[in-house]
């Protein structure tokens, strides 16, 4: 008698540095979720250096761990930001406003 084996599904797990870059396919059941994933990954790369605990996303859109990727589907592993985005632009508007010289010249001109 044949036992018809439980469908599969690949799914490839990927991280990146400016440097660096990782990727791993893993075979996973058709039910497993981006924790299984990120477990399955963790088990072929052999390397710490990965923050196996960051954020996760499916094709650039963040999801929890329990989200169930698809056939085919890139799950990436994020960075985290290196400072807050929003204290970066109050930076660069502050500086703009203490630089000498007349506003208009520190103000962007569009493009045609």
């Amino acid at each position: 008698m044949l036992v018809a084996s439980a469908a599969m599904k690949t799914c490839l797990v990927v991280y990146a540095l400016p440097e660096r870059q990782w990727s791993w396919s893993v075979a996973l059941a058709d039910d497993a979720d981006v924790a299984a994933a990120l477990v399955a990954a963790r088990a072929q790369a052999h390397d710490e250096s990965v923050p196996w605990d960051a954020d996760v996303g499916i094709f650039g859109e963040p999801c929890g761990r329990g989200a169930v990727p698809r056939d085919g589907d890139r799950i990436e592993i994020y960075r985290p930001l290196r400072s807050d985005p929003k204290e970066s632009r109050r930076a660069r508007a502050a500086a703009r406003r203490a630089a000498p010289g007349p506003a208009s010249s520190r103000l962007r001109t569009p493009k045609s």
